[in-house]
Order: C-alpha cells, then sequence, then structure tokens
C-alpha cells in the first residue's frame, strides 16, 4: 500500500489539494483564451473527462480579461498561466482566476513578486510555483553546469522563499523535465524540503501513446514513494486525451478507483474466443461509466474465472460454451456468442447502463 506525504491543504476554488486529498487530474487548454467560446467549449469536453482543474495561457490583457467571461460559463477551478509580465497576474486575479501558475524570477524582481503576492493573499488565492529546465536562473546553470535535478529543485526552493519573504505561503509547487530521471530526483529533493503540495507532471511527454507511457513511467515512480497531490499527463493534440490517462494511472497506482477497468488475458494457443477484439468491444461500450468496476475478458478456463477472480464480473470462453462469473465464482453458462450480451445485460442490472 502507497503512503502519500502529507503537504499542507490548499485550495484552488472548492477543490482541496494536498493534506491526504485525493489526487487531483487538470489539464490545460490549448485554444486562444481570447476567443471565449471555443476556449468554453473545450473547457466543458475536458469537464466531462474527468477534469477537475483547468488552466489557460494569458499572454496578453485580452486574454486576461476574457477569463471572467470564461469563469461564469465552467464549473472547475480556473488557473491562469502567467509568464514574464506581473500586470497580467494581477489582471488575472482581478478577473476571477481561482490560481496563478508563475514563476516568480520570470516577472521581474523582489518588488513585483511582492506586489502579485499581495494582491493573490487579499483574494485568498494560491500561486503555483513552476519550475522548469528553460526557466533556470543563469547562476544556478552556471554553478550546476546545466540542467540538473539539484538546480530545478535549488530553483523552486529560492522562488518559494521569494513568496514566504513576502508574506505568502498559499503555495503550490511544480518542477517540470521531459527527463525521468531529472524528474524523479528533483521531486525527492523538494519533497523532503518543502512542506507544499506538489504538482506532478512529466512535461513535453509527446503524442498520446509514447508520451501517456513515458508519463505512466514517470508518475509511477513518483507516486509509488508517496509523491504527488495532483497531476496533469501532458499530451500533444487534443488535451481531452490527458484526463483519462492521468484516470488510469492513478487506478493502477490504487490511489483513486474511477471508471471501468477491463482485464484481459494475453491469449496463447489455449484460447478458444477472440479475446481481444471482444475486451475492445466492451471496453468501448463501457467507456462512458465513471463507476469504479473492472471487468475480466479471459480466454479459457485455465484464466478466468480462477486468474481474474478479484474482478466485478467477466466471462472466459471454452468448448463452444462460456461461462458468465462474479468475484470468481461462475454465475451462468451459455454459449460463446451470447457471452458478450449477456455480461451487458448484468451491467443494466446492477442499474450500470453500457452504450448499445
Amino acid at each position: 500500500m502507497i503512503t502519500r506525504d502529507k503537504t499542507r491543504v490548499v485550495h484552488i476554488g472548492g477543490v482541496p489539494v494536498g493534506g491526504g486529498n485525493p489526487i487531483v487530474v487538470q489539464s490545460m487548454t490549448n485554444t486562444n483564451t481570447r476567443n471565449i467560446e471555443a476556449t468554453v467549449a473545450q473547457i466543458h469536453a475536458l469537464e466531462e473527462a474527468g477534469c477537475e482543474i483547468v488552466r489557460v495561457a494569458v499572454p496578453d490583457t485580452e486574454a486576461a480579461d476574457a477569463l471572467r467571461e470564461i469563469k461564469k460559463a465552467i464549473h472547475i477551478p480556473l488557473v491562469a498561466d502567467i509568464h514574464f509580465d506581473h500586470r497580467l497576474a494581477l489582471a488575472a486575479i482581478k478577473n476571477g482566476a481561482d490560481k496563478l501558475r508563475i514563476n516568480p524570477g520570470n516577472i521581474g524582481g523582489e518588488a513585483r513578486v511582492r506586489a502579485v503576492a499581495q494582491a493573490a493573499k487579499a483574494a485568498q488565492i494560491p500561486i503555483r510555483v513552476g519550475v522548469n529546465g528553460g526557466s533556470l536562473e543563469k547562476e544556478i546553470l552556471a554553478k550546476y553546469n546545466g540542467v540538473t535535478a539539484e538546480g530545478l529543485a535549488e530553483s523552486a526552493l529560492l522562488n518559494v522563499a521569494q513568496l514566504e519573504r513576502n508574506g505568502f505561503n498559499n503555495i503550490v509547487v511544480s518542477v517540470k523535465a521531459s527527463s525521468i530521471p531529472l524528474l524523479v530526483t528533483s521531486h525527492k529533493i523538494l519533497a523532503e524540503k518543502i512542506p507544499y503540495p506538489l504538482h506532478i507532471g512529466l512535461t513535453e511527454a509527446g503524442t498520446p501513446q509514447k508520451g501517456t507511457i513515458r508519463s505512466a513511467a514517470a508518475m509511477g515512480a513518483l507516486l509509488s514513494m508517496g509523491i504527488g497531490d495532483t497531476i496533469r499527463i501532458s499530451l500533444a493534440g487534443d488535451p481531452t486525451a490527458e484526463i483519462p490517462a492521468a484516470r488510469e494511472i492513478l487506478a493502477a497506482m490504487g490511489l483513486r478507483p474511477y471508471g471501468v477497468h477491463v482485464i484481459a488475458c494475453p491469449t496463447c494457443g489455449r484460447c478458444k474466443i477472440d479475446v481481444a477484439a471482444l475486451a475492445a468491444r466492451i471496453e468501448a461500450r463501457t467507456a462512458h461509466i465513471k463507476k469504479p468496476l473492472t471487468i475480466a475478458v479471459m480466454g479459457c478456463e485455465v484464466n478466468g474465472p480462477g486468474e481474474a477472480r478479484e474482478a466485478d464480473i467477466g466471462i472466459t470462453g471454452g468448448k463452444g460454451v462460456g461461462l458468465l462469473f462474479k468475484k470468481g465464482e461462475v454465475y451462468d453458462k451459455l454459449p460463446e456468442s451470447e457471452l458478450e450480451d449477456a455480461l451487458l445485460a448484468e451491467l443494466r442490472a446492477i442499474d450500470i447502463t453500457p452504450i448499445i
């Protein structure tokens, strides 16, 4: 069982992050924030997919002003992503952002950091300190002869200290890297030194398939050490693909069960049915279900129901006759051709409606 680090609780809108609360899934829009209609539409799609916090880019005043109307039209907390210009952070706060993402080192010195910290404190919203390899201070790059885990952690600690000096401690910290060893080591350093919630994610992970695999490796390493309070899986393309990836990783780690998990045997010479096709159909027809549920699709009596006894419900092929089982106990025998429909009928009987 994974024991999570106990960090402080930070509230982003109505969503608590840290302190042992469920790990929160978030994403970022890739629309032009100035286009309110397109941004709201994408956020609604993210909400439907299970996103709990959403971040938008705020590159200019027009984008900052758009936050007010965007926030009115959505149902999850809105985070403003700010770089270089502290005035945009102040405008985002004025327009109702539930959280800021800034790198204090690139918004123009102590006085400007103080102004942002004071405004965020008055509005009672947190600041996420974000550090990555491209934002490291020249002094740190020189000290460590390039981007290192120690340098990333040191930069984050310096930026946190800058906020603390200005009386601000409503903080979330993120250190992003595209190298898994860098990411893991820097987070291990930070977890030992600060009490703040950690936002975890492998930046620039890549295209959906390879990016998800690389993210799973990185997040699995961090989560297994108890590190991480909120998560984003950064994939190139439609951000809605990030949400099921994050959910699946958390569920696989036993940290946050969500939706249907179809387990299927890899098949061998004993297999009596087309497991791959059957599992794919069942997965597609249950993809909308948010209730945690494990369904087993097994190829023969060796693997099912015995090997899949922990599944809530499952089917297995035989010699023309298949088995329907629940929690490892055979529930019914029926022709193989009827297995899929019988399983879906059982789901309907327990008030879980598959897609027809």
